[in-house]
């Protein structure tokens, strides 16, 4: 196939175009960054502007698109939100405007974060029976483009399944203080920076070679109308999480704060995933004790400052 994926230089989207490729697929890439590739794989694009993206469809005739392009996270949709409401939601509908043109698959990458407050088993169609209150901008901008893709599937035909990824991680996710908590805790201790972990909060966590492989599975097995939540089955204490982190990095943790529950967040999120298990092929070859230590490493190569601020300690 000939695919697009926006997003496609960014974390989830560089393994993602890896995993594509090594199937055999045609990928092309669109990103708000400029390639140094010298071949025509990939375009700079702000999914938010028509015509950059008519550029690429007037250029290229794509079977799927992996819509991955967005402004990520609570708080940097909190600091940026007139930048998250003209990607996530603008960008949405130009994408599913030139699909009902062009008539390709389209699979889209929404947020476990949309299940907001609720407190039980969040099973997809949780969002389709109660009521949910999202706790940010971020978690309404990503129901808002759900609700979008439903109405161009029900007015227009367009073919299209949602994924709500849960807690991924791994290589090419880079540090910023707007990404999650493993990236975060990760770069914290490799640097001696001060650290929050707050005690009793459980998530779910996987590893992105284990998401893009099931998010790849789309193209050969592609259910119109379908959404799924891709993780593990089991929650991890946070607590765990940076003991693993700490242990891994060979350091005490005197650099972090731990402190009771974190105010506007729930405790523990229990995710149904079976259907991407059933329906794709959803498997964990890369538990969070082996996943840990494999993005520690890769953080170590893409942060070479770090070996001369062991040198200096």
């Amino acid at each position: 196939m000939k695919i697009l994926i926006t997003g496609g230089t960014g974390f989830i989207g560089t393994n993602l175009s890896n995993e594509l490729r090594s199937r055999g697929h045609e990928v092309i890439t669109a990103d708000l960054t400029h390639s140094p590739e010298t071949k025509r794989t990939h375009y700079k694009c702000d999914i938010a502007e028509y015509r950059h993206l008519e550029r690429i469809f007037e250029a290229n005739e794509f079977d799927f698109v992996f819509n991955l392009a967005a402004e990520y996270g609570r708080w940097n949709g909190e600091d940026y939100y007139d930048m998250l409401w003209r990607t996530n939601c603008v960008g949405m509908k130009n994408i599913l405007t030139f699909q009902k043109k062009h008539k390709f698959k389209l699979t889209t990458f929404s947020s476990a974060e949309v299940y907001g407050d609720y407190r039980d088993v969040m099973a997809e169609d949780v969002m389709d029976k109660i009521p949910i209150k999202q706790m940010n901008d971020y978690a309404i901008s990503k129901w808002a483009n759900e609700l979008q893709c439903l109405n161009a599937a029900e007015m227009w035909g367009n073919e299209i399944v949602r994924i709500r990824p849960v807690n991924c991680y791994g290589p090419h996710e880079e540090y910023s203080p707007y990404r999650g908590v493993i990236p975060i805790l990760v770069y914290h201790g490799m640097f001696n920076l001060p650290a929050t972990v707050y005690n009793g909060h459980k998530r779910i966590f996987d590893y992105v070679s284990d998401t893009v492989r099931t998010v790849a599975n789309t193209t050969e097995n592609f259910i119109p109308g379908e959404v799924y939540n891709i993780a593990a089955k089991k929650e991890v204490d946070i607590k765990y999480i940076s003991d693993l982190i700490v242990e891994n990095l060979g350091i005490a943790d005197s650099h972090i704060t731990y402190k009771g529950a974190e105010p506007f967040t729930t405790m523990v999120k229990p995710i149904d995933c079976s259907k991407a298990y059933r329906d794709l092929g959803h498997k964990i070859e890369i538990p969070v004790d082996k996943g840990i230590p494999l993005y520690i490493e890769w953080m170590k190569k893409n942060y070479p400052d770090y070996i001369n601020h062991i040198k200096t300690k």
